[in-house]
């Protein structure tokens, strides 16, 4: 019996095309050695000179790999472009040969493409990965199959023969992943939005629209979550309108009630149906701190409402201390508490860390400017922060924000918080040991992407426990 018929059928259909890999790195090696096997001939690229002293195991591949400036060479002789998220796809290079016929995707297309089983698909400017794994962990707590991927877990694709109709397939989907998704996810949640990724996007307004896309292809089975406390819900139903998209809406909020999805109300987590209410936890039952945690735990229940018991949701919430990397506890040293908020790349992410702390921290911010206001951040720095310890590109931006902030409030910064400027991280740990208190809390929250000083954010939250370990 054929469990998998597109597949089959993709197997016969990918054999002898010429595929072009755009952008190599871990995370896809397994994706270039299944295409591989299944006879495509494959030429990975990628701008970095570097790659093949960081992934050896390329060489034992036999594919052609070209690396440096011309890595985008000569694409309109491929039958497909497979792109990676870094990569844009407005690139001249790349829309030159999508205009001589050469077919445009990624990883995740063809996984959307090919997948047998329902797919769940999360994005947002804020609160991905919380919602995401949330999501999985509701879902195995019920009993199902789960493949974890997308921004998140391992490359799905090269597993795709291994997964049945009865499995659910969990993605975080960045925009960059969203810009050319031709296939939405049959339940998609939008979180939140706020300006993010400005380096990469050429307007705002291409980043709502990207975002946009994890539902413009839904039917009328499919579920799309929404967000009742963010202004931009309006526009994507407005979207959903004008392009008669038929989904079925289901709301979150941590503000007020809504007819349809999973709500806080007076220290309770509530599922409402229209006229049904029923209870899931109380706010003492979640061990997860903050309430943007609490409404990442509302999107991810209002997701999977009718798929899991609320006896699941409540014992995974009851129990689950959050991802790696997102206010992870890392140590107490000498009565302070050290935290990595490293996976907090945009100011609106590092504000949601600051307001889970009852008192004012030490903070460590800055890195790689993707062009975003920080206006925003200012107010909340000199409210719940007292000594501001910044490092990277953004540290200007930063302290800009706050001193504009003072001055909008008629006060003198240095009255009620200090600065100061760092050119590493090292040095940034190192005085905050040096200046803790007893029962200080000193987050590293960057509100900034890593890219000035690391490969990702991951790679700053490791070196960053790594420092505070050896302290």
């Amino acid at each position: 019996m054929i469990l998998n018929e597109k597949l089959e059928l993709f197997k016969l259909a990918i054999k002898g095309k010429k595929i072009a890999i755009l952008g190599i790195g871990r995370s896809n090696i397994p994706a270039i050695t299944f295409l591989k096997g299944l006879g495509a001939v494959i030429s990975a690229r990628d701008k970095d000179k570097q790659v093949l002293e960081k992934y050896p195991e390329l060489r034992k591949i036999d594919i052609e790999i070209i690396l440096g400036e011309n890595y985008l060479l000569n694409l309109d002789k491929f039958d497909y472009i497979l792109r990676s998220p870094g990569i844009k796809p407005f690139l001249p290079e790349i829309e030159d040969a999508v205009k001589k016929g050469v077919k445009l995707t990624s990883e995740i297309e063809f996984l959307m493409e090919l997948a047998p089983c329902k797919v769940i698909g999360v994005t947002g400017s804020d609160g991905k990965t919380t919602t995401t794994t949330l999501i999985s962990k509701f879902l195995e707590k019920e009993g199902y199959k789960v493949w974890l991927g997308g921004n998140i877990g391992k490359s799905i694709f090269a597993d795709i023969d291994k997964i049945t109709r009865k499995d659910i397939i969990v993605l975080e989907l960045s925009s960059f992943q969203l810009m050319t998704l031709r296939h939405s996810p049959n339940i998609s949640v939008i979180t939140n939005i706020s300006p993010n990724h400005l380096d990469y996007h050429r307007s705002f307004e291409e980043y709502v629209l990207a975002k946009a896309n994890i539902f413009f292809k839904h039917g009328r089975n499919d579920i799309l979550v929404l967000n009742e406390d963010d202004k931009y819900t309006e526009k994507y139903l407005t979207i959903l309108k004008d392009n008669k998209i038929q989904s079925k809406i289901r709301k979150f909020s941590i503000k007020s009630s809504v007819s349809n999805g999973v709500y806080f109300d007076n220290n309770e987590i509530v599922y409402k149906n229209n006229s049904d209410i029923i209870k899931i936890c109380n706010l003492e039952d979640v061990k997860l701190v903050g309430m943007h945690n609490i409404a990442n735990i509302c999107a991810a229940a209002s997701a999977v409402i009718d798929m899991v018991s609320v006896k699941s949701i409540k014992d995974v919430v009851s129990t689950f201390n959050g991802v790696e990397h997102r206010m992870e506890f890392v140590k107490n040293i000498n009565g302070v508490n050290y935290y990595n908020d490293s996976i907090a790349s945009s100011p609106t992410r590092t504000i949601a860390g600051l307001t889970s702390f009852k008192d004012k921290v030490i903070l460590i911010a800055g890195g790689y400017d993707k062009h975003i206001p920080y206006d925003v951040i200012g107010g909340y720095i000199l409210d719940k922060v007292k000594l501001l310890l910044l490092v990277g590109a953004t540290s200007t931006k930063i302290k800009e924000a706050v001193i504009n902030e003072a001055s909008r409030r008629n006060i003198d910064y240095t009255d009620v918080i200090k600065i100061k400027e760092f050119n590493t991280l090292k040095e940034c740990v190192d005085y905050a040991f040096k200046n803790a208190e007893d029962g200080d809390n000193v987050i590293m929250s960057p509100a900034s992407a890593s890219f000035d000083m690391y490969k990702d954010f991951e790679e700053r939250g490791n070196y960053f426990k790594k420092l505070v370990n050896e302290l």
